[in-house]
C-alpha cells in the first residue's frame, strides 16, 4: 500500500487523524462485535458517565515498520491485560483481551498507509480507550460503555538526540495509598496537569512524585516510571502498589538481564539514596527512555555523574537494545512483536 504523503521527520508528537478507528459498544450486559468506522467524532448525552464522574481509562502503544518491512505492534497483550485491570478497578466491563488484540490488528491494517516507513524515526501511535456513555446522574457506574481505538502517526520523540532533562521533587501526591495509581485512569492524568504545568513554569521538565504515605520513597512521574543505574552497573526500579506497571519498564528489565547481562532489582527506592545512583531515566511508550541529568529538591540539586549532555552509558545500551528489538534488527523474545503484516 502506498504511504500517505507526510513529512515523517517533522510531524511532531501530536494528533493527525487517520482513515479508520475501531468502535464497540456495551449494552444490556454484553459487547457487540464492533466495527471499523471512518467518523472521528463522538456523540454522547450531556449526562454521560464519563462527563459526570470521569469513568474512563485508556492505553497507549505503537506500531513500527521493521527493518525487513513488516508492520509490528510491541506487546499488545500486556496492554490488553493492563486495560482489563483498569476496567475492573473503575467498575467498568472488561473488553475481552483476545478481542482487544484483534481490534488493534484490524485498526492498524486499515491505517497501513499511515504507518511511517522504517528509518524515519516516526511511528503509528495507537490509543485504545473506554468510557461510560449513557446518562448517569446519581454517583454510580454507567450501564453502557464504548470501547474505541484511534491511531495517529507521531514523529521521533527526540529530534536532535536525547538530551538529559531536569526534574523537580513535587509537593503534590500523584496517587492515594490505596487509590488508582496502579491503573491507567483518565482521572490520574487530570490530577497531574497542575503539577506538570507548575513544573514547566518553574523551568523543569517533569515531576518526581514520592510515595503518598511517607513521602520518603520514589514512585514515578506523571506519565513514566523511573529507572536507576548504580555505580557498579546494577539496574534498579522502584516497586510500589501505587505505580503504574509500565510495559516499557518491564521490557527494559528483561533487556538488562537477558541481553546485557546486568543485575536487575525491583525494590523500594528511598529518596535519600537517589544521590548515590550513577544514572537515572524515565521510561515509557513515547520516548522509551528519557535521561535525567538533574533533580531539584527544594533548593538542593542532585546531579548525576552521567551529566547533562547525553544518556549515561548503561541507559544508552538499554535504549539501543530495546529500540533495536522494536525495529527488528535485534531478535525479539518470543511473543514480543505482534506481526500485523
Amino acid at each position: 500500500m502506498e504511504k500517505e504523503n507526510i513529512d515523517w521527520a517533522n510531524i511532531g508528537f501530536g494528533y493527525i487523524p487517520t482513515d479508520y478507528r475501531f468502535v464497540a459498544n456495551y449494552k444490556d450486559g454484553a459487547w457487540d462485535d464492533g466495527a471499523l468506522i471512518t467518523d472521528p467524532n463522538i456523540t454522547i448525552t450531556e449526562c454521560a458517565g464519563v462527563l459526570q464522574y470521569a469513568q474512563t481509562c485508556f492505553e497507549g502503544m505503537k506500531a513500527y515498520t521493521t527493518e525487513d518491512g513488516h508492520i509490528v505492534v510491541f506487546r499488545p497483550d500486556l496492554n490488553a491485560s493492563r486495560m482489563a485491570d483498569s476496567c475492573r478497578r473503575l467498575e467498568m466491563p472488561v473488553f475481552p483481551e483476545e478481542k482487544f488484540v484483534e481490534a488493534i490488528e484490524k485498526v492498524v491494517k486499515a491505517n497501513e498507509a499511515f504507518v511511517p516507513p522504517f528509518g524515519s524515526g516516526a511511528t503509528l501511535y495507537i490509543r485504545p480507550y473506554m468510557f461510560g456513555s449513557d446518562a448517569v446522574i446519581g454517583v454510580k457506574p454507567a450501564n453502557e460503555y464504548q470501547f474505541r481505538i484511534f491511531t495517529t502517526p507521531v514523529g521521533p520523540y527526540f529530534k536532535e538526540g536525547a538530551k538529559p532533562i531536569t526534574i523537580r521533587v513535587s509537593d503534590y501526591d500523584r496517587a492515594a495509598p490505596h487509590g488508582t495509581g496502579h491503573i491507567k485512569a483518565g482521572l490520574n492524568y487530570a490530577m497531574s496537569l497542575l503539577p506538570i504545568m507548575e513544573a514547566h513554569r518553574q523551568g523543569f521538565d517533569e515531576n518526581m512524585y514520592l510515595d503518598p504515605a511517607t513521602r520518603t520513597k520514589v514512585e514515578e512521574t506523571g506519565g513514566a516510571n523511573f529507572i536507576f543505574v548504580t555505580k557498579d552497573g546494577k539496574v534498579v526500579t522502584p516497586k510500589s502498589s501505587s505505580i503504574l506497571p509500565s510495559i516499557t519498564r518491564r521490557s527494559l528489565l528483561v533487556v538488562a538481564k537477558d541481553y546485557l547481562g546486568l543485575e536487575v532489582e525491583e525494590r523500594e527506592v528511598f529518596f535519600d539514596e537517589v544521590k548515590d545512583f550513577a544514572e537515572c531515566g524515565l521510561c515509557g511508550t513515547a520516548a522509551v527512555i528519557s535521561p535525567v541529568g538533574k533533580i531539584y529538591d527544594h533548593g538542593k540539586e542532585i546531579c548525576f555523574p552521567s551529566g547533562m549532555e547525553k544518556m549515561g552509558p548503561v541507559i544508552q545500551k538499554l535504549y539501543d537494545t530495546l529500540t533495536g528489538i522494536q525495529m527488528g534488527h535485534i531478535e525479539a523474545p518470543k511473543g514480543w512483536l505482534k506481526i500485523i503484516k
